[in-house]
Order: structure tokens, then sequence, then C-alpha cells
């Protein structure tokens, strides 16, 4: 599946669970990339969200893009760039490396993302 966009056959419910993510924040950190053995590649973000609703607050967010595009390997962004991230949560588990117990960690994996986009971020699914 081409991670810039979701197929709009994904985008009919049915009565299934939904998690789809919509965030527009500031990165806060320069983005890290790696690259595999397998050959895929990572872009991480550690995105800021500010809330009003219920309340005031600050929300840290990380966010992962797998294998991005070529334009955002060129230009990844930057620390206080502008995000839009279209994407889903998701808990990924790994070992630690001197106990017989599993780490987790809570992000969002995104379908796309673009960096300093004003307001013309345009959702992959009709408006309602």
């Amino acid at each position: 599946m081409d991670r810039t966009s979701i197929p709009e056959d994904d985008l009919s419910f049915d009565g299934e669970d939904v998690n789809i993510v919509v965030l527009r924040g500031n990165v806060v950190a320069e983005p890290e990339i790696r690259h595999f053995d397998s050959g895929a590649v990572m872009i991480r973000y550690l995105t800021t969200v500010r809330v009003t609703v219920p309340k005031r607050r600050l929300d840290v967010i990380p966010v992962t893009l797998w294998d991005p595009p070529e334009d955002l390997m060129r230009r990844p962004g930057t620390s206080h760039d502008r995000i839009w991230v279209l994407g889903s949560v998701q808990r990924r588990f790994w070992p630690m490396a001197s106990h017989d117990r599993r780490r987790s960690r809570i992000e969002v994996v995104a379908n796309r993302i673009d960096i300093g986009a004003a307001g013309d971020f345009q959702l992959p699914f009709p408006a309602q």
C-alpha cells in the first residue's frame, strides 16, 4: 500500500472499529531517520499538539512514518516546523536487553505527513 494515502475501499466502515488519527501540531525535535538492513526506512518525529478542550494542555506525541516518499526524505523538516499527520494509533513491543520482559510504546504510525503545510492539507476522504 502507498503510505501517502488510504485507498477509498478502506474508508467504508460498515460497523467495524475505526482507528484514524489526524494531527496538526509542531515538530519539537530534529526528525530521526533510520535505515534498516531490510531496506526499510523510518522517520520518527516528536510532535506537540496544543488543545484547550476539555482542558488546556500540551500533548507530546511520537509519530513514525515507514518508507517515506522521496520528497520527505529530501526535506524531512526541522524542529519548530508545523506538521500534519494522518495515521493510526499503534502499540509496539520489543524485548528489554537484559531482562525477560518487554517494553512497549504507543505512537501514531503515519500514512501521510505534510511538513510546513498551511491550511491546504486535504484529507483522503470526503468531507461530511
